[in-house]
């Protein structure tokens, strides 16, 4: 088994629930790395991880950058040691409710490119180190848009989809290497995002949100290794707690359960 995680690094720390997250990990006995592209914000949200007696250490970096993503990766290694869990929280939305056929293609793209191309960015840049060093855990924030379809946010929709699937792919290559990875759906946080989204209009009026906590009390019960069986599937803040997994866990479940597949028409389907 991999041992609990005791570096970790976070991308889109300087905000929202990336931020909370990196405060939640400090507080659990995490060194942290945060890393975020406003520099400001990012040195406001150092502050709050030290705050919490953790070490830790901030640099600017936009996933979509590769080479600088790696450089930044280096710096907060040099600092902190080995990273062995990466959360991937950077992400974006569309400014704009709209089909996909009234979407703006370069607001398209950078809603992919954030979400989805800079999480594979940070995958690159960081497992590497955890498979020569036998192991390591990756959070992806995903959500139940990659799951369903949407008449809009259809970019976010595309990028979180394809995020589960780069998550599958993790899981099925990094088995062998000790590497787990799971996807984090938070539910509906109250964050500038969501507070700006027409989507949630009613939701404001209801003060309805899932809680910070409820998320960090996953990602913190993932990086102490508690969570591992549900390496490649999906679990949501708000549905699930860590006491509900492990007995779920400790049940059983089949291969497809928190997957992302194809259903079939029957047994005579010949996609089964």
């Amino acid at each position: 088994m991999t041992p609990p995680s005791r570096v970790a690094l976070v991308t889109g720390a300087s905000s929202g629930i990336g931020r909370g997250l990196a405060e939640a990990l400090g507080a659990a006995g995490l060194a942290v790395g945060l890393l975020g592209r406003d520099g400001q914000r990012l040195q406001d949200a150092l502050a709050a991880v030290r705050g919490t007696g953790a070490r830790a250490a901030a640099a600017p970096a936009d996933v979509v950058d590769l080479a600088g993503l790696q450089r930044a990766v280096e710096q907060l290694q040099a600092e902190l040691g080995p990273v062995d869990l990466l959360v991937s929280a950077a992400g974006i939305i569309e400014a704009s409710e709209v089909p996909v056929w009234e979407a703006d293609p370069e607001e398209w793209r950078r809603v992919v490119e954030v979400d989805l191309v800079g999480a594979f960015h940070a995958v690159r840049a960081v497992v590497p180190g955890m498979v020569e060093r036998g192991g390591g855990r990756v959070i992806h924030l995903d959500s139940g848009s990659g799951i369903r379809d949407s008449a809009v946010y259809s970019a976010y929709g595309a990028a979180k989809a394809g995020l589960f699937r780069l998550g599958g792919s993790l899981h099925a290559a990094g088995a062998a290497h000790g590497v787990t990875v799971l996807e984090l759906a938070p539910g509906v946080v109250r964050t500038p995002m969501t507070m700006a989204m027409a989507a949630h209009e009613q939701r404001r009026q209801r003060d309805e949100w899932t809680s910070q906590a409820e998320v960090d009390a996953l990602a913190v019960a993932f990086a102490r290794g508690e969570l591992d069986a549900f390496s490649g599937r999906m679990v949501r803040a708000g549905v699930d707690t860590p006491a509900s997994l492990s007995a779920r866990a400790a049940a059983g479940f089949d291969d497809d359960d928190r997957t992302l597949r194809l259903r079939p028409w029957g047994a005579d389907d010949p996609l089964r």
